[in-house]
């Protein structure tokens, strides 16, 4: 490894619980080391054998100090690592390059084993990062559903209503179009459907196709298009009225033509929506639209506007729409086998996520994101890839057990 420097806080060397060693040069760390380190510490599976010499960690400027309450601080002024291939059950995440700054990490010894208790760095920045598994609700969710329901599903004010919070949908503008090919009922179809200012208004929305065009509304049932042959339910709400929802008008004295085909104002509805559907979106789709969704291509963009953006157990307050960032692009060959979503230019600040007793935060972070959303028989997977990703003062804390 080179010359090691002298010790510069041990004096004579014989106090163990002050011991620091600074090394100027880089420390290359083999698989093998590492591996065992992550284990021991996280719990995590690194790599796969045939890939171990794929992956490759160094180290600048290290420093070990043990603290009175008996916590180990091991420091780094620079740490790099690329090829890594990290498993958590069926998730599976690669990295290909990681560059953290002025980091710190702190392990503490509970019944003889030692467990990482935080880290912190300055700065870290992340590329070629791919995540991937079957998609399935988190835990947090699930418990924040769970909640609702045992609750009659009216709790607004408990602390599961309160953590879903979609507030960027609030300004959002944008336009979605659907190519409906063979349509059972609307032939080949062309969908439009326009967001301004965080809401969607049906009287601008247009269904064009061969012969007279249908129309898109919201009644108390739910979702629909008016087609030659009569009215069609896309969408059926379980119980109405619902939050954000302005439904169709018809004209004066019971007449049957409607005059106004209802509005949806994005993040009331949207959150409304996330607090009841335990069981998700697909229980209130109908048997046609299930079938419209496997002959439907869909393109669009939304850009988002700013505000904070949670749900149970993530959050993190978008920022930069005045530069045109967190603007969200949709694109689907077909949408009953999967939807890809790319967000070229994320950015936000004081993200936190919780995740099995520790908390990720950090004070900024910017990235371009790419979400694909897949159909694997009767479950759905998908692969989120990350570049470009900066973090400020990524940190780290897990819960003593």
């Amino acid at each position: 490894m080179g010359r090691r420097l002298p010790c510069s806080s041990c004096g004579n060397g014989a106090q163990a619980d002050s011991i620091r060693r600074d090394v100027w040069y880089k420390v290359p760390m083999t698989t093998p080391v590492i591996a065992s380190i992550l284990d021991l510490l996280l719990g995590l599976e690194l790599g796969a054998p045939g890939q171990a010499a794929r992956d490759r960690w160094s180290f600048e400027g290290v420093s070990f100090r043990r603290r009175q309450d008996g916590v180990l601080e091991a420091g780094a002024r620079h740490f790099e690592a690329t090829a890594l291939h990290l498993a958590w059950g069926e998730l599976a995440l690669e990295i290909g390059r990681i560059a953290v700054h002025e980091c710190v990490i702190q392990v503490r010894t509970a019944s003889g084993v030692p467990r990482l208790a935080a880290f912190e760095a300055a700065e870290a920045e992340l590329s070629g990062v791919t995540l991937q598994g079957p998609l399935a609700v988190p835990p947090q969710i699930r418990a924040a559903w769970d909640a609702l329901q045992s609750a009659g599903g009216a709790a607004p004010a408990t602390a599961a209503a309160d953590a879903w919070c979609l507030e960027p949908l609030g300004a959002a503008e944008g336009t979605v179009r659907g190519q409906i090919t063979d349509a059972h009922l609307l032939f080949d179809a062309d969908v439009m459907v326009p967001i301004r200012r965080g809401e969607i208004d049906f009287n601008d929305a247009t269904v064009e196709h061969v012969g007279p065009d249908s129309r898109m509304g919201v009644s108390r049932l739910g979702l629909y298009v008016d087609a030659p042959n009569g009215r069609s339910y896309l969408y059926q709400f379980a119980s109405a009225p619902l939050a954000g929802v302005e439904f169709e008008r018809r004209g004066a004295l019971l007449s049957p033509w409607v005059s106004e085909r209802g509005k949806l104002h994005l993040r009331a509805f949207a959150e409304t929506m996330l607090r009841q559907l335990g069981g998700g979106l697909r229980q209130g789709l109908t048997e046609q639209a299930r079938l419209l969704l496997g002959r439907t291509a869909l393109s669009g963009e939304i850009r988002l506007g700013d505000g904070r953006f949670a749900v149970p157990g993530l959050q993190v307050h978008l920022d930069g729409h005045a530069e045109g960032r967190n603007a969200v692009a949709l694109h689907a060959e077909a949408l009953g086998q999967g939807l890809g979503v790319e967000m070229a230019s994320l950015s936000a600040r004081d993200a936190a996520a919780d995740f099995r007793g520790a908390r990720l935060a950090c004070d900024r972070i910017t990235a371009r994101i790419k979400l694909q959303l897949v159909a694997d028989g009767p479950r759905m997977r998908f692969v989120m890839e990350m570049e470009n990703c900066k973090l400020t003062k990524p940190r780290l804390e897990v819960a003593a057990h």
